[in-house]
Formats: C-alpha cells, sequence, structure tokens
C-alpha cells in the first residue's frame, strides 16, 4: 500500500486527505522529528496529485506546527510536542477563510458574507429538523 493515497469518493478536498494523512504519519513516528519529508515534486507525481496542491498542505503543516522548511534544503518534521493542538480547527478555518475569499471574489462585502452564511445555516437547520437528509 502506498504511503499517500488519495480516496476520490472522499467528501474532503484532496489537499485536506493529504494534510491528515501526514499529521496521522508523523504522530504514529512513520515520519521522526528532523526526517525530511518527500521534495513537493516528488509527493505531487507519486500521489498524481497537483504541484500546488502539496505545496498548500506543506504550508499548512509548517503553520500547524507540525513541519519546518529550510531553504535550499527541504521540509524537515519537528517534534509532535511543538505541533497543533487541535487539528480540526485549523482546517475548518482554511476553508472558511477561503470559502469567504471566493465570495468576496465574486464583490460580497464582508458584512453580506457573514449575513449570507447565517442565513444558509439557519437554512440547514430548517431542513435538518423536519428530516431533510441534505
Amino acid at each position: 500500500m502506498a504511503l499517500f493515497e488519495i480516496d476520490e469518493s472522499s467528501g474532503l478536498p484532496v489537499w485536506v486527505q493529504l494534510r491528515n494523512r501526514f499529521v496521522y504519519l508523523i504522530k504514529t513516528g512513520r515520519y521522526r522529528p528532523g526526517e525530511q519529508l518527500p521534495s513537493v515534486r516528488a509527493l505531487a507525481a507519486e500521489a498524481a496529485i497537483n504541484y500546488n496542491t502539496v505545496s498548500k498542505v506543506y504550508a499548512n503543516l509548517e503553520r500547524d506546527g507540525y513541519v519546518e522548511s529550510v531553504r535550499g534544503r527541504g521540509v524537515f518534521v519537528r517534534g509532535i510536542g511543538e505541533a497543533a493542538e487541535n487539528d480540526v480547527e485549523s482546517i475548518l478555518d482554511v476553508e472558511i477563510k477561503e470559502c469567504v475569499g471566493r465570495c468576496l471574489a465574486l464583490g460580497m462585502t464582508l458584512d453580506e458574507v457573514m449575513l449570507r452564511m447565517i442565513d444558509v445555516v439557519r437554512q440547514m437547520q430548517k431542513e435538518k429538523q423536519s428530516g431533510d437528509p441534505r
């Protein structure tokens, strides 16, 4: 079994699947502190995913304290104690920021985005209460 396989039927974005896999491999000791991760290009080729997607994952892992990028040398695993405590929150923050960014690109203001999100959440609550499986 390959270290990095993407589940196309999963509802999770590819970058989240890859990030979660790295976090798992780091936490379980497959990648140890100080060990170098595959290069962005090598991993993109191995997993048959976009170079920019791998780059986004590495940047996210670095921001959350799992890895450290050393210019000209590569990306290296940091000690597990230095990693973020709540992975789910950091993933959600990125997803929400990307969604808001797309809304802003459509010409909405931040206030309009916030009000629209509240409307959508309320609609989802109504659907859930009525038994609508969406």
